[in-house]
Formats: C-alpha cells, structure tokens, sequence
C-alpha cells in the first residue's frame, strides 16, 4: 500500500504544500464542470475534504487523489440539483458555453463532445483537458488503468466519428444549398 502524504512536517505544513500543488488545478477542474455559481463551495469543500483526509492522501499521486474528491464533490453537487426541480429546469434550458477560441472547428468540437455520453466525456476532459495519463485518470475515476485505456481509446474512436459525421453532414449540408441557390437563378 502506498504510503500516505504523512511523513514530513505538522499537518499545516503538510496541507500547505498539498495546497500550494492542487488549488489552481482543482480550481480549473471544477470550473469546467459546474455553474460558475458554485466553483467556490465546491472547491472549498475539496479543500476541506483533503485537510480532513490527510493522512490518506497518497504522496505519489496527490493531484489524481485530489481530482478524485473534486469529482465526488462535483457529483454531490449535482444530485443536490436534480433534487431541485426548477434548477434542472434553468439547467437544461441553458446551454453550456463553448469552449475558448476562434477557430470553427472549436464549435465542431464542442458539438462532437456533446454528443458523447457523460463518463466518456468525463473521461476525454480529463485526459485533454487535465492533461492526465491513464494511470491517473484511473485514480481519479476509481478504475483499473486498463479499463481506462481501453474506455478512453473508445471514447476517442466515438469523438472520431462525431466529428467525421459532423463534417459529412456540413459538406452534404452545403453542397445542398449551393444546387438550389443554382436552381433560384434558373
């Protein structure tokens, strides 16, 4: 069993360096998860969680062990929601922003992604957007390293063929449309 973040230093100083190396990354993490409204109690009950938990944070993996609890917190927070029905109402009606960027192709991908379902998605923004490898998205997901590889290879196959299908249909789409512009000249 690994050991745990325990070994060196009082417990603030030990939570000041766990701190210090996941704060920014939870943060981002979250950010891209959640209503703006809620980042800062999700983060905050994060951080509380990984000051609580301490001792079981384990030192070689500590930002995946702290994704981990995010997500859970991030998964708590959702249910809440569902609970509320005129919050899943707002929720629904509001669609999610797109991704930073001028590029058309941002658009193309959000709409491939959003077409994916949630534990494939999930598993795509982690690896792209956390930049983690499968070992850690294993931690983070509560999974074998290749179960994850194997679910990430196939969500990126799916991904593939949303975009694929995304550009047959915007070339079918557009060929269509320049033949009748063809035709309301004839």
């Amino acid at each position: 069993m690994t050991a745990g973040f325990s070994d060196a230093g009082t417990p603030r100083q030990r939570f000041e360096v766990l701190a210090s190396e996941v704060y920014e990354p939870i943060q981002r993490y979250v950010r891209r998860r959640v209503d703006p409204d809620a980042v800062d109690d999700i983060v905050s009950e994060t951080m509380l969680t990984l000051w609580r938990r301490l001792k079981d944070v384990p030192a070689d993996a500590r930002l995946p062990w702290a994704y981990g609890v995010a997500r859970r917190h991030v998964s708590n927070h959702r249910r809440a929601g569902r609970r509320h029905l005129r919050l899943v109402h707002r929720a629904k009606s509001e669609p999610r922003p797109v991704p930073d960027g001028d590029h058309p192709f941002d658009a193309e991908l959000h709409t491939a992604l959003s077409e994916l379902g949630d534990a494939d998605r999930e598993l795509l923004h982690l690896w792209a957007w956390e930049q983690l490898e499968p070992a850690e998205i294993a931690t983070v997901l509560g999974l074998t390293t290749n179960a994850v590889s194997i679910r990430l290879h196939r969500a990126k196959k799916k991904l593939g063929e949303n975009l694929e299908s995304a550009r047959k249909n915007e070339e079918v789409s557009g060929h269509s449309h320049r033949e009748s512009s063809k035709e309301e000249r004839s």
